[in-house]
């Protein structure tokens, strides 16, 4: 099996249950033969059950109307259709991560709620850099919790780069300024710095994060070069909550989707992509350390269609 099929195979799994709604809604929808406004009605009631929200949802059934109304359309025509219309949503938001800063590292802080699978993106980011030959050194800034500093060391250790960290309860800013010297003095292009994930008060999370990034300011005007928000496929609805509030907490850059397991409700990447314009850096569909891959806006969306 080759490593793109393999990859294909594991987005299955992943948008599995976006996409077994969606076929099985738009196979009932294929009754008239024709795309009439009913029919056009049904695929919009389709992509909004199947978690692609409202608003692209409105903009696929506008789309099939401009193209294709009056027309017979065959199950696989109108699936080819919405397969086309969702990677025409996704196209514009898919990029992947590249360390381009001068003078290095480039920074990256990554931010997103406990349990988002943050420690561990975090990770197999480091690695996705590593394949493509860049140092990498990642900073243990979530000192809020013990247990996120011992997981980013493990990880660390397993991937196989350098940690600055410090002691629990310890100023984060402190940390990434060390950080920042370290990977400066060996010559790191890629410094990865783990942030504190509790939304419980805003307040204190957004002066800590002002920090850090006053900090990064006297090392370098440009750092933080990427802010990187980590969601959970599972939460749904709520992961979109959560894009709001980081980026008026954080100033958000980009997002990195995880979890997109059998259980995830992946149309909500649709929908990410749709009502925020964020550019969508890599998702991930599993626990391994190569679960994590560039976003491909194309496959994607033939997955959800269910025609990949």
């Amino acid at each position: 099996m080759t490593d793109k099929q393999s990859w294909t195979d594991r987005l299955f799994g992943g948008f599995r249950k976006t996409s077994e709604k969606l076929t099985s809604n738009l196979t009932e929808v294929v009754g008239t033969a024709k795309l009439d406004d009913a029919t056009l009605d049904d695929v919009e009631d389709a992509l909004i059950l199947s978690d692609l929200g409202p608003s692209a949802a409105a903009r696929i059934r506008a789309k099939l109307a401009e193209k294709r109304f009056g027309l017979e359309i065959t199950e696989r025509e109108l699936k080819e259709a919405v397969a086309e219309e969702i990677a025409a949503i996704l196209r514009p938001v898919a990029k992947p991560l590249e360390i381009t800063a001068f003078p290095r590292p480039q920074v990256l802080l990554v931010i997103g709620v406990n349990g988002s699978g943050k420690t561990t993106t975090i990770a197999k980011l480091a690695h996705l850099f590593q394949e493509d030959d860049y140092a990498v050194m990642l900073a243990a800034g979530d000192t809020f919790r013990a247990a996120a500093i011992g997981q980013l060391a493990t990880w660390a250790d397993r991937v196989g780069v350098p940690i600055v960290r410090g002691p629990e309860g310890g100023d984060p800013a402190s940390i990434v300024f060390d950080a920042v010297k370290q990977a400066t003095d060996v010559g790191t292009d890629a410094l990865i710095v783990d942030t504190a994930g509790r939304l419980q008060n805003k307040r204190e999370l957004m002066d800590e994060l002002a920090k850090v990034r006053k900090v990064l300011g006297r090392l370098n005007p440009e750092a933080p070069h990427d802010v990187v928000l980590v969601l959970d496929a599972t939460n749904g609805q709520n992961a979109l909550s959560q894009i709001d509030v980081f980026k008026e907490v954080a100033g958000v850059t980009g997002l990195v989707m995880t979890k997109l397991d059998g259980t995830a409700r992946g149309g909500v990447l649709v929908q990410a992509a749709e009502q925020y314009g964020l550019p969508i850096h890599a998702i991930g569909v599993g626990e391994k350390i190569d679960d994590l891959r560039p976003f491909d806006p194309d496959l994607v969306a033939r997955v959800i269609a269910g025609v990949a």
